[in-house]
């Protein structure tokens, strides 16, 4: 039997996982999906996790459920070698809470092997970054945030004098943005919920970027509508600063300058995870990411691929394909055609990047973005509830791929009666 292995099951393996996994059910073909964590968790909605508007316990996927129903295998565990030679994967042991061993080193053979790996953040060695900022590329370090931001408004309640709550925010990219609107709502249900001495005016959060605009990979008319709109929440911008160093209480930048800050977030950069770097000869850049032909493939070996955040992956303009969930969505769906093109002896077909346009959510105060992309001459600037509403559709689609339709239905109506059940916000 040959398999088809799938590393990492972010947006873009487990799309591909499904799709493959319903394609190969009636053959001799095994879909295998590797991944370190049980359930899954759109990345794109880590900000609403970290600030508690989205319950991870309850709006994670559960990868064993998902791939019983959709005829491929999952296995628990987090990658630690390549043989490419013996075509095998080696996965390092499971172990519990209390470091006790649940399963031995395991190994995985392949004839296909697909990297999905993701990204993680890039904190380009500034000092003291990774011992006092929190990085939220992961559902566990969004909780952990959750619940010491919870704790330090419970101080604010506790404190009668005009004491501030200071976060700062590094990199004022499409995260560090939507996370500070979402500070300023969590801030508002929390005083709806009882803490009466909670407010705005004792939140102080400071959105720090080193270039000179918010969001440099978006175009600049809905830069500048989102940082008129956060000024008006209350956010302080610092463009043009660059972070030299973190401490426990604050951040210290190039120009000298030191900002207070009881938390710090790093949200500046992002890289794929450093043992893809010169992975048993195959070819990387400098951020770790694997380097891929327009087919998808490894330059070094035609049987590993690399889709989403983890690929580096140049469009014939020369221009590098940029790491969004719209890329990883574009890239499973395209590699999941030519492998059915495979079976039935046709080549591949080059992966080409469509840009649809960017959105900004700024929780429900606003959502800014244009559609369209490069489809026309122009972009199409929407915001408002249109733009919230194609916002909400974005995480819709990728639900239809792996649920279907009658289940993503059955999902968005029970969304909107959990709306009238349970709290606004996770109070715990």
């Amino acid at each position: 039997m040959s398999n088809i292995v799938i590393v990492g099951g972010g947006a873009g393996g487990l799309e591909l996982a499904v799709k493959l996994g319903r394609f190969c059910r009636k053959s001799s073909v095994k879909v295998v999906l590797i991944d370190k964590n049980r359930t899954h968790i759109w990345k794109p909605l880590l900000h609403e996790v970290a600030a508690g508007s989205l319950d991870a316990d309850i709006d994670g996927v559960d990868y064993l459920a998902i791939s019983q129903k959709n005829g491929f295998h999952f296995q628990l565990g987090e990658f630690r070698n390549l043989d490419r030679a013996a075509k095998t994967v080696t996965l390092a042991p499971l172990l519990d809470a209390k470091g006790d061993m649940v399963l031995d080193e395991r190994s995985v053979s392949y004839a296909k092997l697909i990297f999905a790996l993701g990204s993680v953040t890039n904190d380009f060695g500034t000092s003291g970054a990774g011992e006092h900022c929190i990085f939220l590329d992961s559902v566990k370090s969004a909780q952990s945030f959750h619940v010491q931001l919870l704790n330090e408004f419970l101080k604010l309640e506790s404190n009668d004098n005009t004491q501030q709550l200071d976060i700062a925010i590094v990199g004022a990219g499409a995260t560090g943005v939507e996370l500070s609107a979402e500070l300023f709502k969590t801030a508002e249900l929390l005083n709806a919920y009882g803490y009466n001495k909670v407010s705005s005016s004792r939140l102080n959060v400071t959105l720090i970027e080193a270039g000179p605009r918010l969001l440099p990979a978006l175009p600049d008319r809905i830069a500048q509508n989102v940082a008129s709109e956060l000024r008006e929440l209350g956010v302080n911008i610092m463009l043009d600063t660059a972070v030299s160093g973190v401490e426990k209480g604050g951040l210290k930048t190039k120009q000298g300058a030191f900002i207070p800050s009881t938390m710090s977030v790093w949200a500046a950069g992002i890289k794929a995870p450093a043992f893809l770097a010169n992975l048993d000869g195959l070819e990387s850049n400098k951020i770790n990411q694997l380097v891929v032909t327009d087919t998808l493939q490894c330059t070094k070996d035609d049987a590993i691929y690399a889709i989403g955040d983890c690929a580096h992956c140049v469009m014939p303009n020369g221009d590098k394909v940029p790491p969004r969930a719209q890329s990883a969505h574009q890239m499973a769906s395209c590699l999941f055609d030519n492998i059915k093109r495979e079976s039935k002896g046709k080549s591949p077909k080059a992966y080409r990047y469509v840009d649809y346009g960017s959105l900004v959510s700024l929780s429900s105060y606003s959502t800014i973005g244009s559609l369209m992309g490069n489809l026309t001459r122009g972009s199409v600037f929407i915001e408002g509830r249109l733009a919230r509403i194609v916002y909400i559709s974005l995480y819709r689609m990728h639900q239809l791929v792996i649920f279907g339709k009658l289940k993503t239905l059955l999902f968005m109506i029970a969304n909107r009666i959990n709306r009238r059940i349970r709290p606004n916000l996770k109070l715990h």
